[in-house]
């Protein structure tokens, strides 16, 4: 009963939340909700679309659909260790309630076993969102009966455990060797080189190689290395294998894989209390200690005189500068700029090997309007990277956010002096993205200075978005300022971003074709002409405007008005 006591203020705040907070609460609710059902529904279609035309290929359709199946399996396990292990950082050692909950008569065991259950939640909710859609494609491909959704969950069940059996054992391991607080930041820089790799590995081998019939040589040897069995030592492979025989007749029993997953699932979670029992008081104290950031190291190898300063001129140039400072002091931020660089070559790179000679099209035209739709795509990379750092600005200020109402000092120049600060960087992405893929793509001379002004002006109002948005929205509570951007707020400007550089693109569209094509046709415009394309750019100056002052005005009068 104890175990139900410790997770009850879970289940107490996620109840109130949701039906005491008011009409907010609801259409919060009601907004993921929709959102979740669109994204089951995505996810849904697109794999009962891939399973049926798998079942379509002759001889390779069920192979194809097992080692998708297995390559699901296999993916969904790799998460499941990483997020145990951050989560199992936090719910162990670092969250804020473990100091009242130590005080309490409670034993390891029961701390222990309340810990694991909120870790195994916290952890594979996510997996689940994903996997539902898929597991139900499977079924209504294959038309299987109620025995395969009994066996999914005698699969999944034992499967989770165990993937969090192991990533809280490996947690309390690092703990013994690191401090709780390095030990995060250490796993979250390797999981981010880990994820860049993976990004490069599987570009740079050009898998759309695969639909060009010149290399048809190189399916038929992909084909015979699917047919290589998977490695019997990966519970991955337990679950496929137990649940595959529950979709088409097969010789393996599907029942002697479910009885395997629950023992080592269960042999799992014993060891892993065993462990955390041993080791866990231990590891509480060294979590308590205070390591030097990874960050800190580095710009202590910095000579002084080439060390940020915080400048004393004006209130915005130090607001500023605190800003600098607290992005680099907090390795969750600027490691983060690693993912952004790979992203960047990833983004450039796919540009450079478009196959645009084998297009019937005629390649300056193609060119052109590649160059033209890069403007908008590019628009969504910064929109994206503003939702991650330009939003969660203002709720960065955290529980420190107190200091800013009682200095003198107006809300006004606190948002406009994170405008500024974030302004700089996304010019220099979004021009760098523009300019890069006009060389790459060899486009006109309009082209060339028409998409870095398009971008240069639409920066503007992607960076006014982020910080009005997020000082309308703001989360000063929250432990991670990455949980703000996967908010109601955060869902919200991603909305209004999309909307925004949509209308611009939208509004641009017609007289750039008639430019273009004038240019391409050496003709004259027309008088009417002239008027649309100048009524067309006003309009875009307005929109630009608008997405700039609105946002930045409505956030000013939000924040000021702020009581916590």
């Amino acid at each position: 009963m104890k175990v139900l006591t410790l997770l009850a203020p879970r289940w107490w705040g996620f109840r109130n939340g949701l039906f005491f907070g008011g009409r907010r609460s609801l259409i919060k609710a009601g907004s993921l909700l929709a959102m979740a059902a669109g994204f089951w529904v995505g996810i849904y279609v697109i794999f009962y679309r891939v399973l049926r035309y798998f079942q379509a290929v002759e001889e390779f359709g069920d192979l194809l659909a097992y080692k998708l199946l297995t390559m699901v399996y296999l993916t969904f396990f790799g998460l499941l260790i990483f997020s145990n292990v951050l989560v199992a950082l936090n719910t162990f050692f670092l969250s804020q309630d473990l100091e009242i909950i130590h005080a309490t008569p409670v034993s390891i065991g029961e701390i222990f076993a309340a810990r694991f259950l909120d870790t195994l939640v916290e952890s594979s909710w996510m997996v689940l969102l994903f996997g539902i859609p898929i597991f139900t494609a499977y079924g209504l491909v294959y038309q299987a009966s109620l025995v395969y959704y009994l066996g999914l969950v005698s699969v999944i069940v034992p499967y989770l455990i165990l993937a969090a059996a192991l990533g809280i054992t490996l947690t309390m391991i690092l703990v013994q060797i690191f401090p709780a607080q390095r030990s995060r930041d250490i796993l979250f820089l390797l999981s981010l080189l880990v994820i860049i790799l993976l990004f490069f590995l599987f570009r740079f081998t050009r898998p759309e190689r695969l639909v060009d019939p010149d290399a048809f040589a190189s399916v038929i040897t992909y084909f015979r290395a699917l047919s290589a069995p998977a490695s019997p030592y990966l519970p991955s492979s337990w679950a496929s294998e137990a649940i595959w025989p529950l979709l088409r007749p097969s010789s393996v029993s599907s029942g002697f894989y479910q009885g395997f997953l629950w023992v080592n699932g269960l042999a799992s979670l014993v060891v892993c209390a065993f462990v955390a029992i041993w080791v866990y008081p231990e590891g509480w104290s060294k979590s308590q200690e205070s390591g030097r950031l990874l960050a800190g190291r580095f710009l202590g190898l910095v000579p002084k005189r080439f060390r940020p300063r915080t400048p004393r001129r004006s209130q915005t140039l130090s607001l500023m500068g605190k800003d600098l400072k607290f992005f680099f002091r907090d390795n969750t931020q600027w490691s983060q700029l690693l993912l952004i660089l790979a992203l960047i070559v990833l983004y450039l790179y796919n540009y450079s090997v478009l196959p645009l000679d084998s297009v019937k099209v005629p390649t300056f035209y193609l060119q052109n309007l590649i160059a033209f739709l890069n403007v908008g795509l590019a628009g969504f990379v910064l929109a994206s990277i503003g939702v991650r750092f330009v939003f969660t600005a203002v709720s960065g200020e955290g529980f420190s956010f107190w200091i800013m109402q009682s200095a003198p000092l107006s809300m006004r120049r606190l948002l406009w002096s994170k405008f500024l600060f974030y302004l700089a960087p996304l010019l220099f992405l979004g021009l760098i993205l523009t300019i890069a893929t006009n060389e790459l793509l060899q486009v006109s001379a309009l082209m060339r200075w028409l998409a870095p002004i398009t971008i240069f002006s639409m920066v503007f109002g992607i960076t006014a978005l982020g910080v009005g948005m997020g000082a309308v929205f703001p989360n000063f509570k929250a432990e991670n300022v990455t949980q703000v951007a996967t908010g109601f707020g955060g869902l919200l400007y991603m909305i209004l971003a999309m909307g925004f550089i949509a209308m611009v693109v939208v509004l641009e569209a017609g007289p750039v074709y008639i430019l273009f094509m004038a240019q391409a046709r050496h003709h004259s415009l027309s008088f009417f002409q002239w008027l649309y394309v100048g009524g067309s750019i006003f309009l875009m100056v307005l929109v630009n405007i608008a997405a700039v002052w609105l946002p930045m005005r409505y956030g000013v009068r939000k924040l000021a008005a702020y009581e916590g």
